[in-house]
């Protein structure tokens, strides 16, 4: 029975999707920090990165990251960026892309998520939402 018991709860953690792969960490200097969940993970070059991660850094941090559309960022010091939704269909090359600067900086390539339509991309500020239409870009966000 305690056999049984284990293959069947075996099966259901393998039926459970994994939780999908949005980009990956270039480079990480610093008090650089990865929060997901409740956990708080440290971003070694090729850390994988999925939707809901905040990307935390302290006064001496930075972070490079790509992902899958393309799109590059770059977290200055002292800052706290959300990843709240990352929808990106490879074969299409749509989606949408929803990140929030909470403090700090934020420098951004933008990638084919952003040129797929109108609004795909936003950054939300304390203050503000910006709509991403293709381009570089600057989010800074005083302390």
């Amino acid at each position: 029975m305690h056999k049984a018991f284990l293959t069947a709860m075996g099966l259901a953690v393998m039926a459970m999707p994994a939780a999908a792969e949005i980009g990956r960490v270039k480079r990480a200097m610093g008090t650089a920090t990865v929060e997901r969940g409740a956990a708080k993970l440290s971003p070694a070059p090729g850390f994988q990165l999925q939707p809901g991660d905040t990307l935390v850094t302290g006064k001496d941090g930075q972070m490079s990251l790509s992902f899958i559309d393309d799109t590059r960022f770059s977290v200055g010091p002292n800052s706290r960026v959300s990843v709240d939704q990352f929808d990106y269909n490879r074969t299409t090359q749509t989606g949408n892309f929803v990140t929030k600067v909470n403090r700090g900086s934020l420098a951004v390539v933008s990638g084919q998520i952003a040129k797929s339509k109108q609004d795909a991309m936003k950054v939300r500020t304390p203050t503000s939402l910006l709509g991403v239409r293709g381009t570089r870009f600057i989010v800074d966000v005083p302390q």
